[in-house]
């Protein structure tokens, strides 16, 4: 007979079910449906408690993630940190096309996705907690430098994200007010735009809200705008 493996059952709303369930010494969390301000909450909740209940860490499935944004991110990279100070890991195993266009857009799926063995996580944390700073070139001898470079990495590129997560809720905000988007679909003009005129999706969100403070938005930034909500406006 074959033994019972205990799933929890999914956290359901109107736009996102959680499914959590053991993994080995491992706990696989499958995510489906949409990761933004109103769910934020919901989604760190289930991932804090899987990374508690595990020895290893968290195996994430996000491949049914049809929409995440910022905020859905900065959950993602706090968990992972969380999980790091525990000798643990936060490891991305599936994304959907839209999640793999936010990692890439931010720099990020290095860091979530295919993370080192635990054993290699677990060496760095607790260097960090048994060694003083004068071992340190001693701790750069037994090749512990590069993980912490990885560490400091993580710690910036997570700041950065917490930095531009407003004014990109904002730029989504004026596209939802000036031509009566959704979020989601606010979000994917965002993404269209900053990959079609190769502008860095924070660097676009400031051009949009200095737009409405009366600063010009440029004439090619403009076009690829009317394109694309034109295009999710009127689908083929």
């Amino acid at each position: 007979m074959s033994p019972v493996v205990a799933v929890d059952p999914p956290s359901v709303s109107a736009s996102l079910k959680i499914v959590t369930r053991p993994g080995g010494t491992r706990t696989v969390v499958v995510v489906s449906g949409e990761i933004d301000i109103d769910t934020e909450q919901a989604v760190r909740r289930a991932l804090r408690l899987a990374l508690a209940r595990s020895h290893g860490g968290v195996d994430l499935d996000l491949a049914g993630v049809g929409f995440c944004d910022c905020a859905g991110l900065n959950v993602l990279l706090s968990v992972r940190r969380l999980a790091l100070t525990d000798g643990k890991t936060l490891d991305v195993r599936a994304v959907s096309a839209g999640v793999e266009r936010l990692f890439a857009l931010t720099d990020t799926s290095t860091l979530l996705r295919h993370a080192p063995e635990p054993a290699a996580i677990d060496g760095v944390v607790n260097a960090w907690h048994e060694h003083s700073p004068t071992t340190h070139d001693l701790m750069e001898e037994n090749g512990v430098s590069d993980e912490a470079e990885e560490l400091r990495v993580e710690l910036e590129q997570l700041k950065r994200a917490m930095l531009t997560r407003p004014v990109i809720d904002l730029a989504r905000g004026v596209l939802m007010a000036s031509f009566a988007l959704s979020p989601e679909d606010a979000w994917s003009v965002l993404v269209d735009v900053s990959q079609h005129t190769n502008t860095k999706l924070h660097q676009l969100a400031e051009e949009l809200v200095d737009s409405v403070n009366g600063t010009p938005l440029p004439e090619h930034l403009q076009q690829r705008i009317s394109t694309a909500v034109a295009e999710i406006s009127h689908p083929a």
